[in-house]
């Protein structure tokens, strides 16, 4: 997606230090950011030479180690 109604925040000598979004830009920007999260998990996880667990055991090993 690109976003095209960015606006610049600029310093005193014009270089551009930050950049403003539209609040409905900045929640498509953190939805697309969190897609992207999961597919580099997916991606580590598919390269990774671990041996693949059932899920529900997962969540058992997971609570386990929290306690």
């Amino acid at each position: 997606m690109i976003y095209s109604n960015e606006k610049y925040v600029m310093d005193g000598k014009g270089k551009r230090i930050a950049v403003l979004l539209g609040i409905d830009e900045y929640k498509m920007f953190l939805k697309d950011l969190e897609e992207l999260e999961c597919i580099r998990a997916y991606d580590a996880a598919k390269a990774s030479k671990s041996e693949a667990i059932p899920f529900n055991q997962a969540v058992k090993e997971i609570e386990k180690e929290r306690k």
